[in-house]
């Protein structure tokens, strides 16, 4: 009983690989036809490869303060010195590392509990829907950097805490988009069939539902790890961020506040550095969800099939 009681989950996650194969194949056609996506993804890997080894290609100690006060930028420091007389390309660089680790763990943070919070309501529908959403529109009443610095304000700052509340703020996002997706394919004759042959619920979500909706997933992330370096940077702005002794474009940017008449290149280079990583991620998440097509690439799938 066993053995035939098997074949035909066997069977259906057989044709679910060979669904996924062709989605994929048919994914990454597009890609390569998206020049948006690439130019984006080469400044974020660029990016990532600059905070990664910024320790090693730094030219000076980020704290070292005996470059003298407000030094304008030159060859020697080409992005100058700050009030407390430190080398602000050294600062920058290793703030690279900072603000992308903090922006990319508090979008893992918020796609793991948002992702599981809307596979559950879509899926099982009724009052646990209603009681997962309304949870959900709470989180969405409340402004992003008004939540956030509430939550700082409540659990204290440093970089966990800023990780923890910044992940909290996006969590809605990812639950939204995934119930969405969910109640799309809910009905599909996949999942019918799966349901028929008696697959267990946790089977279900993890192999046929969650497999089907990573693109949209993955868009979202992009996103999300942009605006948790903005909202990191605002955080940092308003006295609310990391340690104040650990480098980031925020920090650089609260230092310079007062000093932009006198010292200009202290918030304009960090302001930089913020806007195009920032930019760089919204391109590559832009042309990444033109190439997944989130809406349409599973079901040209199938008619080419």
């Amino acid at each position: 009983m066993a053995t035939t009681a098997s074949r035909p989950q066997d069977v259906l996650d057989a044709l679910a690989e060979e669904r996924r194969a062709r989605q994929g194949n048919r994914v990454w056609r597009r890609l390569k036809a998206e020049r948006k996506a690439f130019i984006g993804l080469f400044f974020v890997g660029f990016l990532a490869l600059v905070g990664l080894l910024s320790p090693i290609v730094a030219p000076y100690d980020p704290d070292d303060d005996d470059f003298g006060l407000f030094q304008s930028p030159s060859i020697e420091h080409p992005m100058g010195t700050d009030s407390f007389g430190r080398d602000l390309f050294s600062r920058i660089l290793i703030g690279t590392r900072v603000s992308l680790t903090i922006g990319i763990l508090a979008a893992l943070t918020a796609l793991v509990i948002g992702v599981a919070l809307g596979l559950v309501s879509g899926y099982y529908g009724g009052w646990i829907d209603s009681l997962i959403m309304r949870f959900i529109d709470l989180l969405w009443a409340f402004p992003v950097i008004i939540l956030t610095v509430g939550m700082v304000a409540i659990f204290g700052a440093g970089a966990r805490n800023v990780v923890i509340a910044i992940a909290i703020a996006y969590i809605d996002d990812f639950a939204r988009v995934v119930r969405a997706e969910v109640l799309r394919l809910r009905e599909e004759e996949f999942m019918v069939a799966a349901q028929s042959i008696g697959a267990a619920d946790v089977r279900i979500m993890g192999r046929h539902l969650l497999p089907n909706i990573v693109a949209p997933i993955i868009v979202q992330a992009t996103f999300a790890v942009g605006l948790g370096i903005l909202a990191e940077s605002g955080l940092t702005f308003l006295g609310l961020g990391v340690d104040p002794t650990t480098p980031t474009w925020g920090l650089a940017l609260n230092e310079g506040r007062d000093f932009v008449r006198r010292a200009w290149w202290i918030s304009v280079f960090p302001g930089v550095a913020i806007v195009f990583t920032v930019l760089a991620l919204n391109l590559f998440g832009d042309g990444l969800r033109d190439a997944l097509d989130v809406r349409g690439v599973g079901d040209d799938a199938d008619e080419g099939a």
